[in-house]
């Protein structure tokens, strides 16, 4: 919701920052988190291998579909603006094809292999179906409005405290938009129920990367200029970082409170990084 308000409001830079950092935040701040806290008195925490690997697939995917676009505009036009109608419809297809892979992705978790991701534990619904529906649209029409709100203060924030749009969007937006899941993942790691705060957090990293980013491509035709998957490489470098790391760290199926403490050295490392890197374009 906030990415569309941004993108409606011409902000396309806040937009792709937003997509990025959602992706670093959710995969070294809310994991490293969650891992950090729910590691606290316990020597390890367990979770399920098989649901990490199908997500980091996803997310190895994401990363081609960030970085081709962004070799093709520099091999062609000579450099990494995104303008010009061959990135947009290259920008346009990618799109397409990255959310055929998220609706094969859904079929695959609910559908044809669901007894892999059996290992989730649910518990009885407090709301009825009805009521989780009123409660969703509701959030959603208040997210708007804080989105409308939030956006409308980018260019005073910026040019109070002194960071770029970048930065904004790639950490405060990210972060603000994403809080919930965060604290969703977190008090679920600390009772212990590792696998639906790694499906928060991966899982939210994939859907952003495969659904929401390209749904924001297309849905940017609608209104010009239209949105490419031309990002700033240094973007991009950090994407692949910390699908590294977290790949690294929770392929094993398992996971402990250093490990967490350790990703959010990473991610501290990253938003410094950004926070002190001069304005530049996307």
């Amino acid at each position: 919701m906030i990415g569309f308000v941004a993108l409606w409001n011409g902000h396309i830079q806040v937009v792709k920052a937003s997509i990025t950092g959602s992706i670093i935040g959710n995969l070294l701040l809310v994991f490293g988190l969650a891992a950090f806290v729910g590691g606290l008195g316990r020597e390890k925490l367990r979770f399920s291998s098989a649901n990490v690997g199908a997500t980091t697939m996803m997310l190895s995917l994401a990363v081609v579909a960030l970085v081709m676009p962004a070799l093709f505009q520099l091999s062609v036009v000579r450099s990494l603006e995104p303008a010009g109608l061959s990135i947009e419809r290259l920008s346009f297809w990618t799109a397409l094809m990255l959310l055929i892979v998220y609706g094969g992705s859904v079929v695959f978790m609910f559908r044809t292999h669901r007894t892999l991701f059996s290992s989730v534990r649910f518990t009885r619904p407090v709301l009825t179906r009805n009521a989780a529906l009123a409660a969703l649209i509701g959030a959603a029409a208040l997210t708007a409005v804080a989105g409308q709100f939030l956006i409308s203060h980018i260019e005073p924030v910026t040019r109070t405290v002194g960071c770029t749009e970048l930065f904004v969007g790639l950490i405060i937006v990210a972060v603000v938009g994403n809080a919930a899941e965060h604290s969703a993942a977190v008090m679920l790691a600390r009772k212990d129920r590792m696998d639906l705060a790694v499906s928060i957090t991966i899982g939210s990293s994939a859907q952003i990367a495969l659904f929401v980013a390209p749904l924001l491509v297309l849905v940017s035709w609608a209104r010009p200029p239209a949105m490419s998957l031309v990002f700033h490489p240094l973007e991009i470098a950090a994407v692949i970082i910390s699908v590294g790391v977290v790949t690294a760290a929770s392929i094993d199926g398992e996971t402990n409170w250093f490990e967490g403490l350790q990703l959010l050295a990473v991610y501290a490392i990253l938003a410094v990084f950004f926070y002190f890197l001069p304005g530049a374009g996307h």
